[in-house]
């Protein structure tokens, strides 16, 4: 059996309509290789479709129903978790490894990758002080590759990786030290997660002029590493988790639930903070996706008819509807809320601006109950705010108390989002003959498809779960 090396890519938020001038590499690998549109699983979001491209399963299966859900027995919510003990099933390189004993695999970035079985790993995760103070840092395993990275590329850009700063130069760092793992560790697969598409699609929405610049920055990184690895003989996959849709309006639903008197709050000086255990329904919102939890089992009809009935709410899925779209898993809400394609779901319960928890103006990915793209955008209310910004920081150094606060309470800002489109994204692979026919690849396919670039497939375990 000939193992071949493997590199995947995936670069956030490509679709075909964005493939073409702008994007010369890319469109060169797939025209040198071949492309395949790629049918993306329900939520088409981040979490959920990497577990389900990395164990061809659905969220029944692998249980990542969301970016975060409600965890029952604590009563709280909690989003962006990192330990790969979430994810059920069997992954990628559990199943190489046991087909052939001698493969390796890096991931770099791809989310749950902490505590993972992969061979090597390097992953976000900031430092947290006891006074509330956050610093860019990595985990890596084995440890040592911390400081060996660290030292060769830098401190991680963590503040250009999310927020409003976010730009290529996470990217670029993450691209960067791929091609280094590639070069000294020699892994059999990479997994290589460049996110920079992310940012200005839902800042600015995928018709904005500027994403000509973003497309052309993702692409000379991601050129430059297909360049690299194709000339050492690797085979290349490029795909892409979701398409992101222009967005006109937002939809509230924990403010409708709390109208209704169903959700409840606490109060802490003066500050309110979301009473999850305490409410009969609220709302996990994840982008245009939403998993609505209901206390009690005789209410969930109620919960369902007020949510069906606010604007911007396309459809709720009752217990046969998660059925039907493979998220029958007991982390699913009651009821499952998804957003016309033009609108999305806020996380925002408070009724009063100036009640907002104290988090709500800053990027606090961690606390927030619920999903907050607002994150990217300074509040453009701000008088002189790369010196508010600049006052906040010195005070840090300096080691007085502050916050961050410094993000917009605005939705209307945001222009583009996901979660219910299941086509748009692609599939490109530098070997035409190794993909799925002539149709679309769907997501639970990655998995079969990876192996096959691998020479490591298993004949008959091409069809969607």
């Amino acid at each position: 059996m000939t193992v071949q090396r493997t590199v995947v890519l995936n670069v956030v938020g490509l679709s075909a309509d964005l493939l073409g001038e702008h994007t010369p590499h890319l469109a060169a690998l797939a025209r040198a290789g071949g492309m395949r549109p790629l049918e993306t699983v329900v939520p088409a979001v981040t979490c959920t479709a990497q577990a389900s491209f990395v164990t061809g399963t659905l969220p029944r299966e692998h249980g990542c129903v969301a970016n975060g859900w409600y965890f029952r027995d604590l009563a709280e919510v909690w989003l962006w978790r990192q330990s790969n003990h979430l994810v059920g099933g069997e992954k990628i390189w559990e199943a190489a490894r046991r087909r052939d004993p001698s493969f390796t695999c890096a991931n770099l970035f791809w989310w749950y990758n902490m505590y993972s079985s992969v061979d090597l790993a390097v992953t976000p995760r900031p430092i947290y002080w006891a006074d509330g103070l956050k610093l860019p840092d990595i985990y890596t395993d084995p440890p040592d590759v911390h400081d060996e990275l660290t030292a060769r590329f830098g401190e991680f850009p963590l503040f250009y990786f999310w927020g409003p700063n976010a730009d290529i130069r996470s990217s670029r760092w993450i691209a960067e030290a791929a091609r280094y793992v590639y070069d000294t560790r020699h892994p059999t697969l990479t997994l290589v997660y460049l996110p920079h598409l992310d940012y200005n699609l839902q800042r600015l929405g995928p018709a904005d002029p500027k994403i000509a610049a973003d497309l052309r920055a993702v692409d000379e990184v991601a050129g430059e590493l297909i360049a690299h690895v194709r000339r050492d003989g690797a085979r290349v996959v490029v795909l892409s988790e979701y398409e992101i849709g222009p967005v006109r309006g937002v939809v509230h639903l924990n403010r409708a639930l709390r109208e209704a008197g169903l959700l409840r709050v606490r109060t802490e000086l003066g500050l309110e903070k979301l009473d999850a255990g305490a409410s009969e329904a609220f709302a996990v919102a994840d982008h245009q996706i939403a998993h609505v939890y209901v206390r009690r089992p005789e209410r969930v009809r109620e919960v369902q008819a007020l949510v069906a009935r606010l604007p911007g709410v396309e459809r709720v899925l009752d217990d046969d509807g998660k059925r039907a779209v493979g998220l029958d898993h007991p982390r699913s809400g009651e009821l499952i809320a998804l957003a016309a394609p033009d609108h999305w779901f806020t996380y925002y319960y408070w009724l009063d601006d100036a009640r907002a928890p104290e988090y709500a103006r800053t990027v606090d990915i961690h606390r927030k109950p619920g999903y907050d793209p607002v994150e990217l955008f300074l509040d453009p209310g701000l008088i002189l705010p790369a010196a508010q910004v600049g006052w906040r920081v010195a005070k840090k150094v300096l080691g007085f108390r502050m916050l961050m606060d410094v993000i917009a309470l605005d939705p209307s800002l945001v222009r583009g989002s996901h979660g219910v489109r299941t086509t748009g994204p692609v599939l490109i692979s530098s070997e035409p003959s190794l993909l799925c026919g002539e149709g679309a690849v769907h997501a639970t396919q990655v998995k079969n498809l990876v192996l096959r670039h691998l020479g490591l497939a298993t004949e008959g375990a091409d069809r969607p779960a």
